[in-house]
């Protein structure tokens, strides 16, 4: 695991690709990856996990969801050993539309630290990330629910007020704020106003060239943090 994330995008199609579908989308995230540097992350269903990882180089492959099961009795369960075998190396936890209770996600995260698989776990306001942020996931998403898929980004205050209360408590999580993102531009706006990365679904999948607006918000997302950093943090 990293002390600390550097700079990233997730690139999150859900449940709306599948297949050869998924696998070219994650071509050109690969693509954007290898061209920018930058760490990106790819999502996909569990049954195209293999599949994706034996066809990239360059993306992290990201699985949904994970628990803290152990190999033995669970069937139907998701085994973080057999995601990691696959090929995934980051999974998403407590996600809004597949939640968890603290009391699990304390121990994934755990089960994946042990595995070497990455963790972005999700919480839909301050007080949770708050929460969430003493278990030490590798990247915190906080976001508030009622605006994921809007295309209505929250506003800088929040994202301001959230990098600084996360760094409080765990300065090494990687910080990122993705509720509404469509555009590189708000990408920009985010890591510039202290976010580590961002991330899109709708945005990258309504875009007239998906592959092209990945590239656009990885090469958003770099030119943002190196302005950042050069000015001293955050604006």
């Amino acid at each position: 695991m990293n002390n600390k994330i550097s700079p990233f995008l997730v690139v999150n199609p859900k449940s709306y690709l599948y297949g050869a579908e998924s696998l070219a989308l994650a071509k050109a995230a690969d693509d954007a990856a290898e061209r920018t540097g930058l760490r990106i992350y790819f999502t996909c269903p569990f049954s195209d996990i293999r599949y994706i990882a034996s066809e990239t180089s360059h993306i992290i492959v990201t699985a949904q969801a994970m628990e803290s099961l152990t190999p033995g009795r669970g069937m139907g369960h998701l085994l973080p050993e057999a995601l990691f075998d696959a090929g995934a190396r980051a999974t998403f936890l407590n996600h809004a539309e597949h939640p968890m209770t603290m009391a699990e996600l304390a121990k994934t995260i755990t089960r994946a630290r042990a595995l070497g698989i990455e963790t972005i776990a999700c919480a839909d306001s301050l007080a949770e990330g708050s929460a969430v942020a003493e278990l030490r996931p590798d990247i915190l998403l906080c976001e508030p629910t009622d605006l994921i898929g809007t295309g209505q980004t929250a506003d800088d205050n929040y994202t301001i007020s959230i990098a600084a209360k996360i760094r409080s408590i765990a300065p090494e999580i990687g910080i990122m704020i993705a509720s509404g993102i469509t555009t590189a531009d708000d990408v920009y706006r985010v890591v510039r106003l202290g976010a580590d990365g961002s991330g899109a679904t709708s945005g990258i999948l309504n875009a007239p060239d998906p592959g092209l607006r990945i590239l656009e918000m990885a090469e958003a997302i770099v030119r943002a943090a190196a302005e950042r950093d050069a000015a001293g943090g955050a604006a």
